[in-house]
């Protein structure tokens, strides 16, 4: 062998052995990322480690509180050879752990610690100490304090109340919740230090009072109290409504050809029943997403109005049952009072507000939103003309359209809908002045003038 080509392979055995022993890989770069600064109910963690060279070794997260050590979560990989330059290999990882009371159990208040070790890669003679990062978290274990200020809170099914309290500073969300619903709390205009108020409702579809007043910390600890001194169930009426083909033929094209997002499902009754059902569940998230668009302030000081002379067609809460060539199709529930007076009538504003909505409303046709303030709106649908625009102010009683008879409407007729954070409620409270003065205005005390 020539004497260059002898001295090249020693070289290289030099070098592969070289690299065998000393090539270790770098310290792998971690990042700790907490949901938020603390530790309470259940605070979920980020851990992302990474080490593009030879590869990830193993990754070990604890949770260390004084002399106890838990392990949170343990991962081991596949890792580069010393002499690999290729290959197969983990670079980058990313584990979320759950802390707090609920996955930890005798957590303690205080302060704990989030600890993550991952391992260097090394070679049969060099084994690297394992980089190493922690991070120190407050735990919260106590929820904010919580007091109700208010008395006599009476609420009827499908009705509404408000309520005044009081929270400590702790608290980042408070107000109240009855079952799925959350009906969010707001500083009292005027009052003291963590003097808050809420309006709320019971559900119509609700038959004992679940409301909760709840507060809330950035931990998510919560306080909650039962509130309600006296509830009234209601017995809501039961209607049946025969569908026919001349019905259907009416309002199906139009809503169809102003709601393009519906697919055709091939005949007359699949296409109303996709209306009547899918639609109008549509158009109730819609309503949930107006409402967050409701201003932080009373826009009104006076009983809401109703249709002048108005001959109610139909109540709220009215439990529906579609039939079909006598056979059962649809069940559904109408939220709101249908009232009619003559055609094309003129629709007054119920109350001071700004419009919300001015448009074509899936089944309601034609319609208007408008927020009173604090999550109170107002609906006015199935007009045959909108005389407002989005954003616009109104007065009560400004003149804002005209009855009529589009989307799921039989005759011209206004549809009429009182929504709170995006609930439907009874509007006969809202109509009512002795209501508003004894459930709202002796509550908010001077905070709150009815007038009129």
């Amino acid at each position: 062998m020539p004497r260059g080509i002898f001295l090249l392979a020693v070289l290289l055995v030099l070098v592969a052995f070289g690299l065998e022993i000393l090539r270790v890989g770098p310290p792998p770069e971690i990042s700790i990322r907490p949901a938020i600064r603390m530790i309470g109910r259940r605070t979920p963690v980020t851990v992302e480690v990474t080490e593009p060279k030879r590869g990830l070794s193993y990754i070990k997260v604890e949770f260390v509180q004084g002399d106890r050590v838990d392990s949170l979560a343990e991962r081991s990989y596949s890792y580069q050879p010393a002499l690999a330059f290729w290959g197969a290999r983990t670079a980058r990882d990313t584990i979320v752990v759950q802390v707090g009371r609920e996955t930890i159990i005798g957590l303690k208040a205080g302060q704990a610690t989030i600890r993550v070790t991952a391992g260097r890669t090394g070679t049969w003679l060099r084994r690297p100490d394992p980089t190493r990062q922690e991070i120190t978290l407050s735990v919260r274990l106590s929820p904010p304090s919580l007091q109700v200020i208010s008395t006599q809170i009476y609420v009827a099914q499908g009705g509404c109340e408000a309520v005044v309290y009081r929270v400590g500073e702790s608290s980042v969300r408070d107000g109240v919740r009855a079952g799925s619903w959350w009906f969010p709390g707001y500083p009292l205009p005027g009052g003291g230090k963590g003097e808050r108020f809420a309006f709320f409702a019971v559900p119509y579809d609700m038959n004992t009072p679940d409301a909760r007043l709840v507060a809330a910390d950035a931990a998510e600890n919560e306080a909650e109290l039962k509130f309600v001194d006296q509830f009234f169930p209601r017995k809501f009426k039961e209607d049946a409504v025969d569908l026919s083909d001349a019905f259907m033929s009416k309002v199906v094209p139009e809503i169809m050809a102003q709601t393009p997002e519906l697919q055709d499902r091939g005949n007359l009754l699949d296409n109303y029943l996709e209306i009547n059902t899918g639609l109008r569940q549509k158009n109730a998230e819609a309503l949930k997403d107006l409402a967050k668009k409701s201003r932080q302030e009373f826009l009104w000081s006076r009983p809401f109005l109703s249709l002048q002379n108005g001959k109610v067609m139909a109540g709220f809460a009215d439990y529906r049952t579609y039939t079909y060539n006598g056979k059962t199709v649809d069940h559904e529930t109408h939220l709101g009072y249908d009232l009619a007076v003559t055609r094309h009538a003129p629709v007054p504003a119920a109350n001071d507000g700004v419009v919300v909505h001015a448009a074509y409303f899936g089944i309601y046709g034609n319609s208007i939103v408008i927020d009173h303030g604090y999550g109170v709106m107002s609906l006015y649908g199935h007009l045959s003309l909108i005389s407002v625009t989005p954003g616009q102010k109104v007065a009560r009683g400004d003149i804002i359209g005209r009855t009529g008879e589009t989307g799921l409407a039989g005759g011209d007729h206004l549809h009429f809908a009182v929504i709170l954070d995006g609930l439907p409620v009874n509007p006969v409270e809202w109509w009512d002045g002795h209501w508003i003065n004894d459930r709202i205005a002796r509550k908010l005390g001077t905070y709150f003038h009815v007038t009129g």
